[in-house]
């Protein structure tokens, strides 16, 4: 039997295990299984693959994106650029990282794209919020990251005015804020700058409809959850995993 999984802390909502297993079973893969494991400190990570000796791939989710690269041996040119890894490959003996966020943020993103789309605010500044910036980036869309505090190359909120709000028509939320069950919260925006020419993507998927996406909603603005992502991000490590070789990425 092949064991995948998925490591993080906590995975008290993880969408990754019944994701996969209802994937097997429509798909009649009988020789596969997915299993959350919610390790503590990423010390205990290499004991991981020694526990599972049938463990072929993981997942990996917060807070351990940029904690696991020390611990591969081949990294994707994406992985390399971010430093941020969500899907690893054990291949003859060897751990291989990639990025499989990009993949799914930018074919859900590309659907909703529209030509004034050229200026983006990505609020947070983990893994995803690099994962992101690497596809915008690849697309020609100007970007701006947003924190609580602000840093080189990164704004704070407090300095998010009507203006600047205006001049970006794409709002990405990667942050947590706002996840079940802290529905109530959103980030600190000036929301009534927000128009019909703005698009809000928020990497949240439960709810379906954040705070910020019902705040953006209200204003005219389109909105999409991270829900789609998540589905391309993990057809896309299931690819990976089943693929002779080790990199395509």
């Amino acid at each position: 039997m092949r064991q995948f999984g998925l490591i993080g802390f906590p995975l008290t909502h993880s969408f990754s295990k019944g994701y996969f297993a209802n994937h097997f079973l429509t798909e009649k893969i009988l020789d596969a299984h997915y299993e959350n494991y919610p390790i503590e400190s990423i010390d205990l990570f290499s004991g991981l693959w020694k526990n599972n000796p049938s463990l072929q791939g993981l997942n990996v989710t917060i807070p351990y994106k940029k904690l696991v690269i020390p611990f591969l041996q081949h990294s994707s040119s994406v992985v390399q650029s971010i430093q941020a890894c969500n899907c690893i490959k054990l291949h003859e003996g060897a751990l291989y990282g990639y990025n499989t966020d990009v993949i799914g943020f930018e074919k859900s993103l590309l659907p909703y794209l529209q030509p004034h789309h050229q200026k983006a605010l990505i609020f947070g500044t983990g893994g995803a919020a690099a994962a992101v910036a690497w596809v915008l980036k690849k697309l020609g869309i100007e970007y701006q990251l947003v924190s609580r505090t602000a840093s080189e190359g990164c704004i704070s909120y407090a300095s998010l005015s009507p203006a600047v709000i205006a001049a970006h028509t794409l709002l990405i939320h990667t942050s947590p804020v706002g996840t079940f069950p802290n529905v109530d919260e959103a980030p600190n925006l000036p929301y009534e700058a927000i128009t019909s020419k703005h698009h809000l993507f928020d990497l949240v998927y439960n709810p379906a409809a954040t705070k910020f996406l019902t705040l953006g909603a209200a204003q005219g603005a389109t909105t999409q959850n991270g829900l789609e992502m998540l589905h391309l991000q993990a057809d896309a490590s299931w690819e990976i995993w089943n693929s002779e070789t080790p990199f395509h990425q």
